[in-house]
């Protein structure tokens, strides 16, 4: 049986570095509630992995004007996911923690109130950048991530819109193991978003795997 979220809340802590940063007494870029998400329609999205569990509900929206973070695009959460903008991720005193390659972390959308360890995280890239293509977004995005191996990209869409998904591993530190990883991209007329899923461990990323895919199949550009 997994022992109660409260009894891993130091190694949550641990894994979560837009909120508790690399071992440093210096301050994070601030990660802050905007307004509460709109109410959205019950939908399913039905994830793509065999095996994985159920689809996840639609409980609000994000992305749009009024939530808590303003993006190129639009998606559906799922219920009790509680998304928060990152405040001044262009500042470089933090880049290590709110870049990864030519992305830049705009919003964080937290697992722990729906019984999960883990998030779904918004990065973008600047249109006219050498990265502002799904694609390449998505694979120097990849390349970053310290650790990460046997990346399996295919095309697929989000939504409407073509795009492309990976699946990888990240060697965990903390955990010394492996764990898996997913993310998508989409090209906008204001560049490129990469949309990923991480979690404590295998185990809790395949659990939050339809709450990615509730986002990926509602996608919309804004």
């Amino acid at each position: 049986m997994r022992p109660p979220i409260r009894l891993l809340l130091p190694v949550l802590l641990a894994a979560g570095p837009l909120l508790t940063g690399c071992g440093g007494p210096e301050p994070l870029p601030e990660v802050t509630p905007g307004p509460r998400p709109t109410a959205a329609k019950p939908t399913t999205a039905r994830p793509s992995d065999a095996g994985a569990p159920g689809a996840a509900v639609a409980a609000a929206s994000l992305g749009g004007p009024g939530t808590a973070c303003p993006l190129p695009v639009s998606f559906s959460l799922a219920q009790a996911w509680e998304p928060k903008a990152v405040r001044n991720p262009e500042d470089p005193e933090f880049a290590v923690l709110t870049r990864q390659g030519p992305a830049t972390v705009r919003c964080e959308v937290d697992a722990k109130p729906a019984g999960h360890i883990g998030f779904l995280r918004v990065w973008t890239a600047e249109k006219g950048s050498a990265s502002s293509s799904a694609r390449a977004l998505l694979e120097a995005f990849v390349k970053a991530e310290k650790g990460s191996s046997g990346a399996a990209y295919r095309e697929t869409t989000a939504g409407a819109l073509p795009a492309v998904e990976v699946a990888y591993t990240v060697r965990s530190e903390l955990l010394d193991e492996e764990k898996e990883e997913r993310a998508f991209a989409v090209a906008t007329q204001k560049g490129a978003v990469v949309v990923h899923l991480g979690g404590m461990d295998t185990e809790e990323h395949r659990a939050m795997v339809p709450a990615y895919e509730l986002a990926r199949t509602t996608l919309k550009v804004l």
